[in-house]
């Protein structure tokens, strides 16, 4: 009897710890700690990027202009020339012989006008007196005209003779830097297919950037400026704001502005050309070169940057995580303008002092609780120059 009573007993006691461990509940972690950033109103300018390439302010070819052997080159390849430096030399002996040959034409001119001349002194006091008959007299008359303009023919002759020789001597015409020799000393130049273009000197001090705008930009770019052109200094301070970034990335110190837009635009392409010109006192920057011209286009007052890291992207659709006064994360749909640097242009969806997360958005959903840990992060644009 003791021994049934016993065993309920101890089922009971066993049984009893098992119980209280299921009554008592394991308590909440705490909110974890995510971090967030405070989104401020600014002004933002926003620019444009076109690809540009770099032409000299002058680029001028270096032309032969009679035919001949190259007999000498005066310059050392991609040094700088002074305008008025010796840069060929052709071989000068068929102009030399042409230039003595028209002035042997000029002194036999000469000869026939002084006989002439002589022969209408003579008859012309004899036709006042009637001794010769009229006919003689203009004959002597014609025959002293004729001289007259052999002579001036004659010097005519020799003086483009005497251009041909000095054709022969090429010259720099501008300050620059001159290029690659396309011929060598021997090849016989000016005239297909051997070289015409001898080379190329550049006035390198200012350059010109080209560079093309789409239709649609060039009407919101004409349509702004003439908006606000009330006068031309408005006009001259936007163009002044023209950058240029380099081919390694670096910006350009020098600053440019638009000095040339096309008449037309391109209809097989739909775009129309620009130029722009920067100054170039270093020589940094050489023909040829390509760049990105840096174009102001507007700056958005009050406007709204979001860290480029803080967005999610799902087919197109762009989505935040926002963390409410109730530190209850929300997800919410964001329109995004262009990026500027590191974040984006908030059009709609996002309103300045809301915290949206930066970090750990892995770790946080749709209604979960979080403690924010507000992050200094600078989203201030670039500088408006």
């Amino acid at each position: 009897m003791r021994l049934k009573n016993f065993i309920p007993l101890l089922f009971l006691l066993l049984t009893l710890p098992a119980c209280q461990n299921q009554d008592q509940t394991a308590p909440a972690p705490p909110p974890p700690d995510i971090p967030v950033v405070v989104l401020e109103g600014q002004d933002v300018p926003l620019f444009l990027e076109f690809v540009g390439q770099v032409y000299g302010l002058k680029d001028i070819a270096i032309r032969a202009r009679v035919e001949g052997f190259l007999e000498g080159v005066h310059f050392e390849e991609g040094s700088q020339v002074e305008k008025g430096q010796l840069l060929y030399t052709l071989e000068s002996q068929p102009f030399e012989e042409a230039v003595a040959n028209r002035m042997s034409q000029v002194a036999e001119a000469q000869t026939m006008l002084a006989k002439a001349s002589s022969d209408l002194g003579r008859i012309k006091p004899l036709a006042e007196l009637k001794a010769v008959s009229q006919s003689d007299l203009d004959g002597a008359v014609a025959q002293f005209e004729a001289a007259q303009a052999a002579l001036e023919a004659a010097q005519a002759n020799l003086r483009a003779s005497r251009i041909q020789l000095g054709y022969t001597k090429i010259y720099s015409p501008i300050n620059g830097i001159i290029g690659k020799t396309k011929a060598k000393v021997g090849d016989f130049v000016g005239r297909e297919p051997n070289p015409v273009i001898l080379n190329t000197v550049s006035q390198t001090d200012t350059v010109l950037v080209e560079f093309f705008l789409t239709e649609n930009q060039y009407l919101e770019a004409a349509r702004r400026y003439l908006d606000d052109a009330v006068d031309g200094k408005m006009a001259e301070e936007q163009q002044a704001i023209l950058e240029l970034i380099l081919a390694d990335g670096s910006l350009y110190p020098e600053k440019g502005r638009v000095d040339f837009i096309d008449r037309e635009v391109d209809p097989t392409t739909g775009a129309i050309l620009l130029q722009a010109s920067f100054p170039n006192p270093s020589g940094l920057l050489r023909p040829g070169q390509f760049a990105k011209v840096k174009v102001h286009a507007e700056t958005v007052k009050d406007g709204i940057l979001v860290p480029q890291r803080c967005v999610n992207e799902l087919q197109g659709v762009f989505s935040v995580f926002v963390v409410g006064a109730d530190n209850t994360v929300k997800e919410r749909q964001v329109t995004l303008g262009p990026a500027v640097g590191s974040a984006y242009l908030v059009k709609e969806g996002l309103e300045t002092g809301e915290q949206v997360v930066y970090e750990g958005l892995q770790m946080v959903r749709d209604g979960v609780v979080v403690k924010p840990v507000v992050k200094d992060i600078s989203t201030n644009p670039p500088e408006e120059k």
